[in-house]
């Protein structure tokens, strides 16, 4: 039971980190809410708003 917990518990904290992350470029870039690219240009444009944002909040130079 005990492992059980731990293991849920890590579950919880990497999902809430990706849908943190998720939610800040979708607030951020409103481009990213509703678009009609195909799936590989929507890759492009989502590794692009990510390190803009990065590039943003100072932690890539």
């Amino acid at each position: 039971a005990t492992g059980n917990r731990t293991h849920n518990a890590l579950q919880r904290s990497l999902r809430c980190l990706g849908e943190r992350g998720f939610a800040l470029l979708t607030q951020r870039w409103t481009a990213l809410q509703h678009t009609t690219l195909s799936p590989s240009r929507i890759d492009d444009l989502v590794r692009s708003a990510h390190v803009l944002t990065l590039f943003e909040h100072r932690r890539i130079s």
